[in-house]
């Protein structure tokens, strides 16, 4: 049975009964704002994943280099689904880094292109960028690509207010130069790196500063852990995107965005509004 039901007289998708039930119990919709990655996961366990939760996430970020050593009849299926259900997918920024060391960016775009990726990360996480932002951006998209980019490197701790103001004045230059979003880096741990100190500690503060220079529209936080998100969630509400949440998580992710989520239902700024019937 598919997930939703046109209706003949106006052609319009009707709500499933799940969804009618979530109205009727308060929960607010969410954007899609979950933004998942598949850290080298088979073709089928991800096309699985896509076609429970594809209408939940942002994009779909293909990680780390595995995509180029896997089957690459494998990634492209992958990918294929992924767009198929309407989420873009995005490889991930070690590639990228490699790429640019090894005096390869344009190949790496073609390649990119040709398995049917619609976005570039792009970064310093590891290495130094010779290159321009705007000769980046501006090669991506002689192939039909678009660039994010991914502020914090991946072994230089703890964000203090000296990093932050970096990051923010590097974060405009990428958009100025067409960048279509920008990534906090947080790694596969949320320890001791960008936004969270060594026992996983949140800090607002940092995270406040660089919601405010580019708004939540703009900045994907990526969360790894269970700690990491709900941390996010709870300070941004349920708009904040979430990135390197691994594709088991999503839903789990989703459910505490709306509220359903035990440790969600207490908080005001996530708990569903009132049922229909007190306000009637």
């Amino acid at each position: 049975m598919p997930a939703q039901k046109i209706n003949p007289m106006t052609g319009i998708e009707s709500p499933t009964s799940c969804e009618r039930y979530l109205e009727r119990i308060g929960v607010r919709p969410t954007p899609r704002a979950t933004c998942p990655f598949d850290p080298g996961n088979d073709p089928v366990t991800v096309e699985s994943h896509l076609r429970q939760s594809g209408h939940l996430m942002g994009t779909l970020k293909i990680s780390m280099a595995c995509w180029m050593v896997a089957e690459e009849g494998a990634t492209r299926r992958k990918i294929e689904v992924a767009r198929e259900l309407g989420v873009p997918a995005v490889a991930g920024g070690g590639p990228f880094e490699v790429a640019v060391a090894q005096r390869a960016l344009p190949a790496y775009l073609e390649l990119c292109a040709d398995v049917g990726l619609s976005r570039i990360e792009c970064g310093e996480g590891f290495t130094d960028l010779e290159l321009e932002p705007e000769e980046i951006v501006r090669q991506a998209s002689e192939y039909g690509l678009e660039a994010e980019f991914e502020l914090g490197e991946k072994h230089a701790g703890r964000f203090s207010d000296e990093t932050t103001d970096e990051l923010i004045a590097t974060g405009r230059r990428w958009l100025e130069a067409g960048a279509v979003r920008l990534v906090v880096e947080a790694r596969e741990s949320a320890q001791d790196v960008g936004l969270f100190s060594a026992p996983g500690q949140f800090d607002a503060r940092q995270a406040d500063r660089i919601a405010e220079a580019f708004g939540l529209e703009t900045v994907l936080f990526e969360a790894p852990n269970k700690a990491s998100q709900f941390a996010l969630i709870d300070h941004f509400g349920p708009e904040v995107q979430l990135g390197n949440v691994r594709l088991e998580e999503t839903l789990r992710v989703e459910i505490y965005r709306r509220g359903l989520h035990s440790d969600a239902f207490g908080r005001a700024n996530l708990r569903p509004r009132p049922p229909l019937s007190e306000l009637a």
